[in-house]
């Protein structure tokens, strides 16, 4: 019997972080959807579709997603996103696979896509899901709905923190006005647009440490299950 945890959310809000460590103690399979969105990102990219082209071509979307196979493994543990037989998933932390996942997000091929490989995971296994619209739309009978978020310069100082360890030349404020437009991108698509479920339990990590929220999120477990 399947059971499942949905965790939506903005970007930079540490759902993929905090999913995968809550997965691992709590015996869970953890899925990735927005690893999946960059994955036709990245496609789009490499097959030269461009962002207005994926807006005003059906035609080009839909030849698009035919053409794309995704397929979930793991690997030690951690999930590998295979496009067309190749893994990618050293690929997908790119800022500009970011942008186009949240521009291809919004077309109906591919959420259709998307969405049915995604419930096809978790009709039989117990998963924890993030994402942007898992507890409305992709898993709206989710055991236990999380909303999680954190204000946009938090999120700014994350990411940034995270490129320069990787000694990347960035600028904050230019991450910042990213995501912020990502998330009026998110919030105002015309197909499962990023918003709380009403049944979904917000959960704001602006002040709290990654110990502090997988805690928040086990006492929400235990409460549920108890």
């Amino acid at each position: 019997m399947g059971f499942s945890i949905a965790i939506d959310g903005p970007a930079g809000a540490g759902k993929s972080t905090i999913a995968r460590i809550v997965g691992k103690k709590l015996d869970l399979i953890y899925i990735d959807t927005g690893a999946m969105y960059r994955a036709i990102g990245y496609y789009f990219i490499q097959n030269n579709i461009s962002e207005s082209e994926a807006d005003d071509n059906k035609y080009a979307v839909q030849k698009a997603c035919d053409a794309i196979d995704i397929e979930v493994t793991y690997e030690n543990g951690i999930q590998q996103i295979i496009l067309n037989s190749v893994n990618i998933t050293p690929h997908l932390r790119e800022e500009a696979i970011g942008k186009m996942a949240s521009a291809v997000a919004k077309l109906g091929p591919v959420r259709k896509k998307l969405v049915s490989i995604q419930q096809n995971l978790a009709k039989t296994s117990k998963v924890i899901m993030d994402g942007r619209d898992i507890g409305t739309c992709v898993l709206p009978d989710a055991d236990i709905k999380i909303y999680l978020t954190a204000s946009s310069a938090v999120r700014a100082k994350r990411r940034y923190d995270e490129l320069t360890e990787k000694g990347i030349t960035c600028d904050i404020n230019e991450i910042e006005e990213e995501i912020i437009k990502r998330d009026y991108q998110d919030m105002h698509r015309a197909i499962s647009p990023l918003k709380c479920a009403d049944d979904a339990i917000t959960v704001d990590t602006s002040d709290m440490n990654i110990d502090e929220v997988v805690a928040r999120i086990m006492s929400i477990y235990e409460d549920k299950v108890s």
